[in-house]
């Protein structure tokens, strides 16, 4: 690709001026995005409001709209990234073939149907519209995602020798270099011992989380004042994405903390951030998230759990469930209702529970908490808990912020984060099982060749490693949204929602090109889809996710 962005070689299917054809081509797709708002908002609006239960009504058109709208962003973060990289010199055949495949594949789902899930298509008709692609986007449609281009794609990525990164990120030197270090890590120090760790269903050895501390993981967006890096949340994305790479256990380690750290610096005293925050920096203490009940879900304002005030503290009462590394955590973000006269979110608190760690023997020996171990099928490296409370003692002090009732909008406050983070994994995961999928392709023979010879095979490959670097730009997009102090809920949410779904293809892809082998335990890419189908699940489901960014789009 020339640096004016006209293609060397039209043998393969890369089109003459494919940027300036990009450029058209969003404005258009934001244009029939708009359209669809409008047609939407319409059906939903009842006395100049729009209506919940009418949204209810129309949820699945509801839901139509927030994938049409993740799509609207992602085409416009990929081109933002092919912008940045020919203004850098750095925009070459491999980066102009994933935006042509990538605008090529999309603009088609748009005009022809967005897979939500494996059974649902969102199509522009349920928004009660109709369109033509126009100039711009009819070429890249017809000329874009061809077989040729993919092949040619998948050819250039084992020029590349199975780098982590097909493609140039976009990213800079530094964030680049922090990348490197991370990759090395997961490489040398997590990788060889994923699958092992999975089939054992053990906890992840407390020396890699003790090099992951020495590495400052645990404090890297804390602020220096506090004893941390004070670093980006788009260095905390690359990090994640790495350590998710080797093993997602591995990358959601780090999440336990910055979720923890941010709920302190939005939400806590100056005295609460002098004690907490430097311990959790250094990774002297380890936190969990202590949320979601049986009957509750995603519905969080209905917990029951309660915590009444006493002269010593609080006692905590009720059951949760899910709680991810609960045993051998130090602290616990604990949300409560303290308030007995509400139902709703407004009774709510947050408390900086503490615990004692818990061995293999006594999970949990701290009085007035018990629990027992979830059997899971993936996302086993920190196990998943039921916990119980009955009179669970919390001091006074740990109430967060140190005013009852404000729990809900001091967890509010971290979602932004959460769902970067979430998307980042998802990345991680989803480049993880391209890795995988691509080596035993090319180690594999079949009718006397590799199977990546085979179109259909590359073709999966060369999609995976398209979507892999749509869904990166719109979660670093996220992420320099956040680091500017802007508000992006719903750009993180859009990651989340397409991360989440993008890493679950992708596994299931890398799968089917192992074959008989790839149902087989002893082959990670086992362990790599069952890890990635919880990405659609945790942090908001799917469907919790889409109905969110529906309704922000349209208040």
């Amino acid at each position: 690709m020339c640096e004016d962005g006209m293609a060397l070689d039209q043998n393969y299917g890369v089109m003459a001026d494919l940027l300036g054809l990009t450029a058209k081509a969003v404005p258009e797709v934001e244009a029939l995005f708009e359209r669809g708002r409008a047609a939407l908002r319409e059906r939903v609006t009842v006395a100049g409001k729009v209506s919940a239960s009418a949204m209810e009504q129309q949820q699945f058109a509801a839901h139509s709209l927030s994938w049409l709208a993740t799509y609207t962003e992602a085409l416009r973060q990929l081109r933002a990234w092919a912008g940045r990289l020919q203004a850098d010199g750095r925009f070459g055949e491999m980066e102009g073939l994933i935006l042509q495949i990538g605008f090529g594949e999309y603009l088609s789902q748009i005009y022809g149907g967005i897979p939500m899930s494996q059974g649902e298509m969102a199509r522009l008709g349920d928004l009660g519209i109709e369109a033509a692609p126009g100039a711009a986007a009819g070429l890249l449609m017809a000329d874009g995602n061809t077989p040729a281009a993919r092949m040619r794609l998948v050819a250039l990525m084992q020029d590349n020798q199975g780098r982590a990164t097909f493609g140039a990120s976009g990213l800079d030197d530094e964030l680049e270099m922090i990348r490197d270090q991370f990759r090395r890590f997961a490489d040398e120090k997590v990788a060889p011992q994923a699958h092992g760790w999975h089939l054992r269903d053990e906890l992840i050895p407390m020396e890699i989380i003790e090099a992951l501390a020495e590495m400052g993981v645990f404090g890297l967006t804390i602020p220096e004042e506090f004893g941390g890096f004070g670093l980006s949340k788009a260095s905390m994305v690359v990090v994640s994405e790495e350590l998710s790479r080797g093993y997602i256990g591995v990358g959601s380690l780090g999440t336990r903390s910055e979720i923890a750290a941010e709920l302190i610096l939005c939400g806590g005293t100056d005295a609460q951030k002098a004690q907490w925050l430097p311990k959790l920096a250094s990774g002297e203490i380890l936190p969990t998230a202590v949320f979601t009940e049986p009957n509750t879900g995603s519905d969080l304002g209905s917990l029951r759990t309660r915590a009444v005030e006493g002269p010593e503290g609080w006692e905590v009462t009720g059951n949760k469930t899910w709680i991810t590394h609960a045993a051998r955590t130090h602290v616990m973000t604990l949300l409560a209702r303290t308030d007995p006269e509400t139902t709703d979110y407004r009774g709510l608190s947050m408390f900086l529970a503490e615990k004692v760690p818990g061995t293999d023997a006594e999970p949990f020996p701290t009085p007035g908490m018990t629990g027992g171990e979830i059997e899971v099928l993936g996302y086993r490296g920190m196990k998943e808990y039921e916990l119980a409370f009955d009179g669970f003692k919390v001091k006074s002090e740990n109430l967060l912020g140190g005013v009852p009732g404000q729990g809900f909008k001091q967890l509010m406050q971290t979602f932004e984060s959460a769902r970067i983070q979430t998307a980042a994994r998802a990345i991680g995961v989803a480049q993880n099982a391209l890795e995988v999928g691509m080596q035993y392709a090319i180690d594999r023979k079949q009718f006397g060749k590799s199977l990546i010879a085979f179109p259909r095979v590359a073709g999966k490959l060369a999609m995976m490693a398209v979507e892999v670097m749509i869904t990166r730009q719109l979660t670093y997009h996220s992420a320099w949204a956040k680091d500017h102090g802007k508000r992006c809920d719903l750009e993180a949410g859009m990651a989340k929602l397409l991360g989440a779904r993008v890493a679950w293809a992708a596994a299931d892809n890398a799968l089917q090109i192992h074959g008989g082998n790839g149902f087989a335990l002893e082959y990670q890419i086992s362990r790599i889809l069952c890890d990635a189908r919880i990405l659609n699940i945790f942090e908001g489901a799917a469907e919790i996710q889409a109905q969110v960014i529906a309704r922000r789009l349209l208040d």
